[in-house]
């Protein structure tokens, strides 16, 4: 369901029933570790080649200090469903879930506080690129944006009630949110306003696809995925998307790329493809 990549070489996925594997190779082979949960598990993020975090339903959080090889549990007052996660050092980072929970730890995860979203649509993204400053996202076209590391969010005006599964800022001025049906909004002033890039239903196409993660690797070269193993690629800043056709024939929730050169999708069923920008 959700992959993350440190290096080329080094690399983690995580699913269903508690599923955690590792590749060391650039994915050649994937070895299985034991995370301890059963829980599926929904995002994976390695602040180093140590130090990681995955996180799940019922509200599961694991942590592990030693590459990913082992994985202990913290402790949160809620079994929401967890769906992203943002961290910004070994101490501070926030996990998003369900039911508008925001929860935010400054010690690594040994305990994590509560934030107020005032909201109860389910949150499926975050990303802090300081932390003071970060984007969280998901139901009814819900974007959460905070200057003071989230003592306050403040819900921003999309023009939609599109549910928008992921938030990728490049810098803190120009930013991403994609979701169901197509939907791709593109900020350029940190927020404030948002502009409708939503793909266009071409003659061939039955239904919109559901848009599920965005990246950029720098300014001008961004890539998006989503339900049925679509790919879409732009390189001139998002203004145009060229669809690359499927990759898989399952719906990728996890996009990551640890250079601009090459990146991995992963979705239902176990998938993990690679992309480069041959594809």
């Amino acid at each position: 369901m959700g992959l993350y990549f440190r290096t080329p070489q080094l690399g983690w996925a995580v699913g269903s029933g508690g599923a955690i594997v590792k590749t060391v190779d650039g994915g050649k082979k994937w070895q299985k570790v034991i995370s301890g949960t059963t829980a599926t598990l929904s995002g994976v993020f390695f602040l180093d080649e140590k130090q990681g975090w995955a996180i799940g339903a019922n509200g599961t959080i694991r942590r592990s200090q030693d590459g990913g090889q082992t994985w202990q549990q913290q402790f949160v007052d809620t079994q929401v469903p967890f769906y992203g996660l943002s961290f910004v050092s070994s101490s501070e980072g926030w996990v998003v879930g369900g039911n508008g929970t925001i929860l935010h730890t400054k010690d690594g995860g040994a305990h994590w506080a509560d934030q107020a979203s005032k909201t109860s649509a389910a949150l499926y993204a975050v990303q802090f690129l300081t932390a003071q400053h970060g984007t969280a996202v998901g139901a009814v076209g819900t974007v959460l944006m905070t200057d003071d590391g989230g003592v306050t969010w403040t819900p921003q005006e999309t023009q939609g009630a599109v549910t928008l599964f992921d938030v990728y800022f490049s810098d803190a001025s120009t930013g991403w949110v994609v979701g169901n049906a197509g939907a791709i909004f593109h900020t350029i002033d940190g927020g404030n306003h948002w502009i409708d890039r939503t793909l266009p239903c071409n003659r061939t196409c039955t239904k919109l696809t559901d848009l599920l993660r965005v990246r950029f690797t720098d300014p001008q070269s961004g890539w998006i995925v989503g339900e049925r193993g679509m790919v879409y690629r732009t390189t001139d800043s998002g203004f145009t998307w060229t669809e690359q056709g499927a990759v898989a024939t399952v719906s990728l929730f996890g996009l990551s790329f640890p250079d601009g050169t090459q990146g991995w999708a992963s979705g239902e069923k176990g998938t993990i493809v690679r992309l480069s920008p041959s594809h």
